[in-house]
């Protein structure tokens, strides 16, 4: 433990000028009076180590004294990487794995380039949760993201439905999509322990799945072991996400409403329903009529979702089919007429 943070002294002050007691004291989450007994430790050691007087003074290394104890580990190295997500590293339990990273590099650049780290910290900033919605890491995120590190199978146990399921994967990569961790996975030789494939994939074995990781019950190694398995090195996690994500998307659209919308509509559309297929409507509609508007058919959730999205655009829709729809809007412009008529006629 001492030894790991006399490490960490040297390379603090390798990478600035110098640094007050109570500065390494804060950084190191020691005592002052420990600084001190560690800074002359390392000078007996042959660190040349400086302490400085006074007011103003504080800890510096002389001589251009440099350390080779720079190296990144390979965990420190992955961790690098996603260094602009501070939330995700902490939810992983990577976050320390990262500190030691950062602090190696900013130790191994020349001065000049030291406070690229701080630079680029007041620069970007990743807050991937929603809004409105308080972020709260699945309890056996930090397993399953040692699992994904080690290429080591497990066995998961989830919820589905009302009741749970168990399957052994060789979990490939970890996406948190607006808030949400979900397990990017191949199903195990054998892996179906109750004769259903898993949801989001093919079913067989090889076939890759989605599973929410909030929905997992206990994760263990396979076979009570750290059994490894052998990657693909040809699996694109990115692209297998954004398939099986506009998959996803596409499965929810089990429904059909023909709508006729204004130019302003047409502007607004895509930001009130789902993106792709308010664009691929579009581009298969008719010309505009003779005020402009334009009629499509747009594949929807329901009738209910439509309900509720569709009332966005106002005035600037009008739904055409299906008739118990169309009579649903007419229904809200009776009452929308009278509230705002009864409101006139009070002022």
């Amino acid at each position: 433990m001492r030894a790991a943070r006399l490490i960490k002294m040297v390379l603090l002050l390798q990478s600035r000028p110098s640094m007050t007691a109570a500065e390494l004291a804060r950084e190191l989450e020691v005592s002052e009076r420990t600084v001190t007994r560690d800074a002359q430790a390392l000078s007996e050691a042959g660190v040349p180590v400086y302490a400085d007087r006074g007011r103003a003074g504080g800890y510096r290394l002389i001589g251009g004294y440099r350390t080779r104890l720079t190296g990144l580990g390979r965990s420190e190295a992955e961790a690098l990487f996603l260094s602009g997500v501070p939330g995700a590293l902490r939810e992983m339990g990577l976050e320390d794995a990262a500190s030691a990273a950062r602090l190696k590099v900013s130790a191994a650049l020349m001065p000049s380039l030291r406070d690229a780290s701080r630079s680029a910290a007041q620069r970007f900033h990743l807050d991937a949760p929603n809004w409105f919605k308080e972020p709260k890491a699945p309890d056996l995120l930090p397993a399953v993201a040692d699992a994904v590190w080690d290429d080591r199978r497990i066995v998961a146990r989830y919820r589905r439905g009302e009741r749970e399921v168990e399957r052994e994967l060789e979990p490939y990569g970890l996406v948190l999509k607006a808030g949400v961790w979900y397990l990017c996975a191949r199903v195990a030789e054998n892996g179906g322990r109750d004769g259903h494939g898993g949801h989001g994939g093919h079913g067989g074995h090889g076939s890759y799945r989605v599973y929410r990781i909030d929905r997992f019950t206990a994760v263990v190694p396979a076979d009570g072991r750290a059994e490894r398995f052998e990657r693909d090195e040809e699996f694109d996690l990115p692209g297998f996400w954004d398939e099986r994500a506009e998959q996803f998307a596409r499965s929810l659209l089990r429904a059909e409403v023909v709508v006729r919308v204004s130019p302003d509509g047409v502007r607004r559309l895509p930001y009130a329903v789902d993106p792709h297929s308010a664009r691929e409507a579009l581009r298969a509609a008719g010309a505009p009529d003779g005020d402009g508007w334009v009629t499509l058919t747009l594949p929807v959730e329901s009738e209910e979702v439509a309900h509720t999205q569709l009332s966005a655009l106002g005035p600037e829709i009008e739904v055409l089919a299906p008739e118990e729809l169309r009579e649903r809007f007419a229904r809200d412009a009776i009452r929308l007429a009278a509230l705002y008529g009864s409101g006139t006629a009070r002022r």
